[in-house]
């Protein structure tokens, strides 16, 4: 069986690296950008990023992001890039607003550059989007032809944004490893194309010791403004680590009942990784984990403010399970 490995060409992690976006077009070769960006993000640093670009002599166009990250959205910024004159793509921004600039790059056959301004999935690194619905419902996965040319964590940036997002992040990494495991066991293919290599499967292994180790700490030194080697570490585990863990690792349950869930309206305001905790705990005792497995994950998502019920997940009934169920069923048979 072919295994196989892929990832960004460029991982790149730092404080201040918002302000040397146009410096890493440049080497690209690019001499016309155009940047796909969160609204918050473009009224923070507009400033900064046009300047970056503006002392490279890169002629830039920002578009804010609104909306969802849908094949409407993804169709009208590739229809108004091939008007322009473009060579590379970026997006900057949360996990939708980077599966948008993905999506538009590959529509495009354009390099593309993502910059995380959050650390709460593990979209960035992958050659893969997750195209939704206009009103906000899973629609499917894109593949890419290719992973980013680089990603860009600014630490400074991603140590400002809320607590909540850091530990989504950390609940979408800690399925990393057992979803992994699961495809490492049955042999399933993976979105790189092939069987898990050990390189991934370390990775993985990798992602979840991290979160363990130092995700609480992480957790508080965040709350307290303060960008520690913990904060490091975890922005590492949920963008890179994960990143590549889950591409070149396998998804399995987890993320099939994550895309169940988005069906509930309950789960409107739960975030992606936080979704995906709970799920990670669901497909840990489909597989029948070990106690001590089960109650290591249970505690730790407690500990970081997870949820770990379904009345955290706003879904007090039950009755309405069935469909969550059912889509969750069909993701995995696929």
């Amino acid at each position: 069986m072919t295994q196989m490995i892929c990832s960004p060409t460029k991982y790149i992690q730092g404080h201040g690296e918002i302000l040397k976006l146009g410096d890493y077009c440049l080497k690209l070769g690019a001499k016309r950008a155009y940047a796909i960006i969160d609204p918050f993000i473009y009224s923070m640093y507009k400033v900064d990023i046009l300047h970056s670009f503006e002392i490279n002599n890169i002629p830039l166009m920002l578009r804010e992001f609104k909306g969802e990250c849908s094949r409407t959205q993804v169709d009208e910024m590739a229809l108004e890039l091939s008007l322009k004159d473009v060579e590379v793509v970026l997006g900057i921004g949360g996990g939708k607003t980077l599966d948008t600039a993905k999506a538009v790059s590959y529509m495009s056959e354009l390099p593309v550059v993502i910059v995380p301004t959050v650390a709460s999935t593990d979209a960035p690194c992958s050659a893969l989007s997750v195209l939704y619905t206009d009103a906000g419902d899973f629609d499917c996965y894109l593949p890419l032809k290719r992973n980013p040319d680089m990603v860009i964590a600014d630490l400074d940036i991603i140590a400002k944004a809320p607590a909540r997002l850091l530990v989504a992040g950390m609940g979408d990494a800690l399925s990393t490893f057992f979803e992994a495991r699961a495809c490492r066991q049955s042999g399933a293919i993976t979105h790189a194309g092939g069987t898990s290599t050990i390189a991934a499967f370390s990775l993985a292994r990798a992602c979840l010791d991290t979160l363990l180790a130092e995700g609480e700490s992480a957790l508080q030194d965040v709350k307290q403004g303060i960008t520690s080697s913990a904060v490091e570490h975890i922005v590492e585990a949920n963008i890179y680590l994960s990143g590549v863990g889950f591409e070149s690792g396998g998804l399995a349950a987890a993320h099939a009942i994550h895309n169940g869930l988005t069906l509930n309206e309950g789960c409107r305001n739960v975030l992606h990784g936080e979704k995906v905790a709970f799920a990670t705990i669901v497909q840990l005792f489909l597989e029948r984990a070990s106690d001590e497995e089960i109650a290591q994950v249970i505690d730790f998502c407690k500990r970081i403010g997870l949820p770990v019920t379904l009345k955290e997940l706003g879904i007090p009934d039950i009755d309405k399970l069935m469909v969550v169920a059912e889509a969750s069923c069909s993701r995995i048979a696929r």
